[in-house]
């Protein structure tokens, strides 16, 4: 075994999940991802946690199979929630044969499936959880990368001084709490601005995605104002979105439009009432993640980028007092912003064309 995949294992146990003996861990992986589910188990058995293996959110062919073959209307699964009731620890590996194998599953019935299930995600949500990624092969295919070489991109990114990163990252999280309105603006395509004002930003340092390595808030939801091109693409439901534009009036997305899978977005915006509206705003500070692909668990956390999520806010993310946006979905968005870009915190250039002041 590559000792880069022990190591990996150990972040996750001891940083990201801080396992103790006696939890019950429920560890969701393809079984591409054999590896690290090995060295989990052996760290389990370590510190005396119990482990379970399951392909259920991974298992992309399977859930292909069943949702093509579905009438549409789902119910709430009672046995696996009572799985994630019982559970202290929800351990999720990205990676698998085939990034694209649900890509034929019509954008409604995955719809109607997630709003069903959103029970299970807020249970998950509620317990000790961590998603990683292991460098699998249809991953390296994705981002146009040898194995060897996305193996070496996913360890650098992931195994790292998670305590540095995080006092680098506490710079931006200190003017983005001690401010109240933030503008982002791009070329002549984005320019958009939104209220956090009492909001709570988040320093992210790999204790629920890993790797980590952004700062994000929550917009108030009826701020937003203005116009986003995200000119990066993104993958969701198997499919490429490329070229994504949103207008927004009174926090809400009042127009939309894309290059390519438009139908796709139109689908996520018409998910539910709070997927028209923003439910998060992060900036990536990782500077191990140096390129784009394709894979938004690294891609957000890129320098040089912002993204913003339509759909649910972090319950973390609001400050007492303040409404959380509330939705079924959650897709973030990535705008590019290493050229003619600034963002702005109540009027003050933070960062521009990627360089954030305190780097300078």
């Amino acid at each position: 075994m590559d000792p880069r995949v022990r190591e990996h294992a150990r972040i996750v146990a001891e940083h990201s999940a801080d396992l103790q003996a006696g939890d019950n861990v429920v560890i969701d992986a393809h079984p591409v991802a054999e590896d690290l589910v090995t060295a989990l188990f052996e760290t389990c058995a370590d510190v005396g946690a119990n482990p379970l293996a399951v392909s259920q959110r991974t298992g992309t062919r399977f859930r292909r199979a069943y949702l093509r073959n579905h009438g549409g209307e789902f119910e709430l699964p009672s046995h696996e929630m009572a799985l994630f009731e019982e559970m202290d620890v929800y351990i999720a590996i990205r990676g698998g044969t085939n990034v694209t194998e649900t890509a034929d599953v019509e954008p409604a019935t995955t719809r109607e499936y997630e709003k069903t299930r959103k029970p299970l995600l807020d249970e998950r949500l509620s317990k000790r959880w961590v998603l990683t990624q292991y460098p699998a092969g249809a991953n390296a295919q994705l981002a146009e990368m040898s194995t060897e070489g996305y193996e070496n991109f996913v360890w650098d990114a992931v195994n790292k001084d998670w305590d540095e990163q995080g006092e680098f990252q506490q710079q931006m999280v200190e003017i983005l709490d001690d401010g109240e309105e933030v503008r982002i603006k791009s070329g002549e395509t984005t320019d958009v601005t939104m209220s956090i004002a009492g909001n709570v930003t988040i320093n992210d340092t790999g204790m629920h995605n890993l790797p980590g390595g952004e700062v994000f808030t929550a917009p108030v939801p009826d701020s937003v104002e203005g116009e986003v091109l995200f000119d990066k693409p993104l993958y969701h439901q198997g499919r490429e979105v490329t070229g994504v534009f949103l207008r927004f009036e009174d926090g809400e997305v009042v127009e939309h439009s894309a290059e390519k899978n438009e139908e796709l977005l139109t689908e996520v915006l018409n998910a539910d009432e709070g997927a028209r509206r923003l439910g998060e705003l992060g900036i990536g500070m990782n500077r191990d993640i140096d390129r784009f692909t394709y894979n938004m668990l690294f891609d957000e956390k890129m320098g040089d980028t912002v993204h913003m999520a339509v759909g649910r806010a972090y319950e973390a993310n609001v400050g007492e007092g303040n409404e959380q946006n509330e939705s079924a979905v959650h897709v973030d968005m990535i705008v590019d912003m290493s050229e003619d870009s600034i963002i702005e915190v109540d009027g003050e250039v933070v960062q521009r064309n990627g360089t954030f002041r305190f780097e300078e």
